[in-house]
C-alpha cells in the first residue's frame, strides 16, 4: 500500500510529522519539580529567584540549575515578586493544542490516503484475477448425460412416479400439449431427506422420456469471483435449450437458493438472481424441464417457490414397510439369496433407499467372506448394526418404541381426519403433515392444526403416564404456531397481546384434544394397529376406519 503513494506526498507527510513531533516534544518536555504552597513560600523567602514564568495553570520558579512548579492560585505574584522578574506564557498551552490538532489531522489524512490507495490496489488485483479467470475458464464444458435409468430401476416410490408421468409424457410428446395450448410447470422440486433417491428419480425421468440429462450440483455454481456463478448458470441453460427437449437437474439447490437478505454472499445472490432470470426467460413450451432436489425447503427463497418456477413440489418420504419390501426385492433381484424379505423389512424401519442398498451390498460381502454361495437373513442381520452406525442419521425403533411411536402417530392421524386437516401420509418414521395450503387462513383452521401437533404427546401421556422425546419436533412447531396466531396474526380481541395468551391457547387446544381422544379411543387403537402392520396410513384409510366406527 505504501509503495502505491506518490513520492512527493510521502516527503510532505514525513516532513510534517517530524516537524510537529519535534516542536511538540520541546513543549511537552517538563523537567520541573512540583511543590506545594508551603514549599514554594519557603523557596521564595530563603533563595534568590532568577525569574518566575507564568505558564497556565502553573508558575515556574527558576533558581540556578533547578526549576520548581507550583499552582498559580497558590501564591500572590504581586506581593512576592518584582514585576521585572515575571514572564507570562499563557499562549503556550494553546499553541501545543494547535500543534497536536495539526498532527492529528495530518495523521488522519495519512491513514485515509493509505486506505484509499489500498482499495484501489485491491480492486486492481481483483480485476486482474477476474481477467485471468476468464482466460483460464472461457466456457465450462457442459455435456449432457443420456440416462440409462428407468422407473423399473427405482422401487418404493409409486406415488412419486404417478406425479411425474405427465412430465415424462410432455417431454416425449410435446406437440400433443402444444396443440391444446397446455402448459406444464417449468420446474419440479423434489423434497425429501437424504438418501431417498431424489437424484435417481430425476435420472429415471430422463431415462423414461429419452431426453438429454444435465446434472449440476448447486454448490458448483458458487465461485470465489463475483459473476462466475451467474455465467455458469447462463451457459447451462443455453446448452439445455440447444438440445431441447431436455432436463436440467440441480442437486442440493439450497446451496445457492437460500433466502436473500441478512449476511448473504454477494456471489451466491448474483447466481440465484441469474437462475431466477433464466427460469423466467424460457417458455413453458421450450421443452426444457428443470428438476431440483433439496432436503431443506424451509430455507429456500420465496421467489424460487412462486408460480412459474418450482411451483410443483414432490415430497419423497422415507420408505414404509411396503416400499422397503419392494426396494429390497429390487436390490436382491440379481443376487443369489434365501432372504425372508418381509422379516428384513420389519427390522429396517427408518432405513432410506441408499441405506438399504448399502445393507444388501454389505451382507453380500459378509456372505462372500464366510464362503457362502447365497445371502441369508443371518448375513443381513450381522451387518445391520454396522450400517446403522455408519449412517448415523438413520432412525430406527425397537419393538417397544414402535408401539409408542405408532400410538403417537395414530393420534395425529385420527385428530387430523376428524378435524379435516389435510395431509398426504402419516407413518411411523415421518409425517407428511403440510399445513398452510391456502393464503388466507382462519383462526379455527390454525387452532385445528395446533391440536394435531399436540395429539400425539397427549395420547402417549394418557396411555403410558409419561412424556417421550419423540414429541420434540411437534411441540416446537406448536409453540411457534401459537405465537404466530397471537403475535403475528393478532387473532385476539386485543391487537397487542402478551406471550401468556399463547400459553393459554396451547392449554385450551390441549384440553379439547383430550376430550376428542376420549371419544375416539377405539379409532386411535385401530389406526395404531394398522400403523404397526403397514407403517403408514393415508387420510382415506383413516377416514374409512372412522366411518366404520361412527
Amino acid at each position: 500500500m505504501w509503495r502505491s503513494i506518490s513520492k512527493n506526498f510521502k516527503i510532505i507527510i514525513i516532513s510534517s510529522l517530524m516537524a510537529v513531533g519535534i516542536i511538540t516534544f520541546s513543549f511537552l518536555k517538563d523537567d520541573s519539580q512540583t511543590v506545594n504552597k508551603k514549599e514554594a513560600m519557603s523557596i521564595i523567602t530563603t533563595q534568590a529567584i532568577e525569574k518566575a514564568v507564568v505558564e497556565e495553570p502553573y508558575i515556574r520558579l527558576f533558581i540556578e540549575d533547578k526549576v520548581y512548579k507550583v499552582a498559580k492560585e497558590a501564591i500572590d505574584m504581586e506581593l512576592l515578586f518584582d514585576k521585572t522578574l515575571v514572564e507570562y506564557k499563557e499562549e503556550s498551552i494553546a499553541l501545543i493544542d494547535t500543534l497536536l490538532f495539526i498532527f492529528m489531522v495530518l495523521f488522519t489524512l495519512y491513514i485515509f490516503s493509505i486506505i484509499k490507495e489500498g482499495r484501489k490496489r485491491q480492486e486492481s488485483i481483483l480485476e486482474e484475477q477476474r481477467e485471468e479467470a476468464n482466460i483460464a475458464i472461457p466456457q465450462q464444458n457442459i455435456q449432457p448425460q443420456l440416462s440409462t435409468v428407468n422407473f423399473s430401476d427405482v422401487a418404493g416410490v409409486e406415488e412419486v412416479k404417478e406425479e411425474l408421468e405427465e412430465i415424462i409424457d410432455f417431454l416425449r410428446y410435446p406437440q400433443r400439449y402444444r396443440a391444446l395450448d397446455i402448459r406444464l410447470p417449468k420446474g419440479v422440486l423434489l423434497v425429501g431427506p437424504p438418501g431417498v433417491g431424489k437424484t435417481l428419480i430425476a435420472k429415471a425421468v430422463a431415462g423414461e422420456a429419452e431426453v438429454p440429462f444435465f446434472y449440476q450440483s448447486a454448490a458448483s455454481f458458487v465461485q470465489i469471483y463475483v459473476g462466475m456463478g451467474a455465467k455458469r448458470v447462463s451457459e447451462l441453460f443455453a446448452k439445455a435449450k440447444e438440445m431441447a427437449p431436455s432436463i436440467i437437474f440441480i442437486d442440493e439447490i439450497d446451496a445457492v437458493g437460500k433466502s436473500r437478505g441478512g449476511f448473504n454472499n454477494d456471489e451466491r445472490e448474483a447466481t440465484l438472481n441469474q437462475l431466477l432470470t433464466e427460469m423466467d426467460g424460457f417458455e413453458e413450451s421450450s421443452g426444457v424441464m428443470v428438476i431440483a432436489a433439496t432436503n431443506k425447503i424451509e430455507v429456500l427463497d420465496e421467489a424460487l417457490l412462486r408460480a412459474g418456477r418450482f411451483d410443483r413440489r414432490v415430497h419423497i418420504p422415507l420408505p414404509d414397510f411396503k416400499e422397503r419390501v419392494a426396494t429390497l426385492k429390487l436390490y436382491l433381484k440379481e443376487k443369489h439369496n434365501s432372504v425372508d424379505v418381509d422379516k428384513i423389512a420389519h427390522i429396517t424401519i427408518g432405513f432410506n433407499s441408499a441405506a438399504l442398498a448399502t445393507l444388501i451390498n454389505e451382507s453380500a460381502l459378509y456372505a462372500f467372506r464366510s464362503n457362502k454361495k447365497i445371502i441369508e437373513n443371518s448375513d443381513i442381520e450381522a451387518v445391520r448394526d454396522k450400517v446403522l452406525l455408519g449412517k448415523h442419521k438413520i432412525q430406527t425403533f425397537n419393538e417397544q418404541e414402535q408401539k409408542i411411536q405408532a400410538l403417537y402417530q395414530s393420534a395425529k392421524a385420527v385428530i387430523a381426519t376428524w378435524l379435516e386437516i389435510e395431509y398426504e401420509k402419516i407413518g411411523l418414521v415421518s409425517s407428511s403433515f403440510i399445513p398452510h395450503h391456502n393464503e388466507i387462513l382462519s383462526k379455527t383452521v390454525l387452532e385445528n392444526e395446533l391440536k394435531v401437533l399436540l395429539a400425539g404427546r397427549i395420547a402417549t401421556e394418557q396411555m403410558y403416564g409419561d412424556f417421550f422425546t419423540n414429541a420434540k419436533e411437534d411441540i416446537f412447531k406448536a409453540k411457534r404456531l401459537s405465537q404466530q396466531i397471537i403475535e403475528e396474526f393478532a387473532m385476539t380481541d386485543e391487537y397487542f397481546s402478551t406471550p401468556i395468551y399463547a400459553e393459554t391457547l396451547l392449554q385450551e387446544a390441549g384440553s379439547e384434544v383430550k376430550s376428542i381422544l376420549s371419544k375416539l379411543q377405539i379409532a386411535v387403537e385401530q389406526v395404531r394397529d394398522y400403523l404397526l402392520e403397514h407403517e403408514s396410513i393415508t387420510p382415506q384409510k383413516s377416514k374409512e376406519i372412522l366411518d366404520e366406527l361412527f
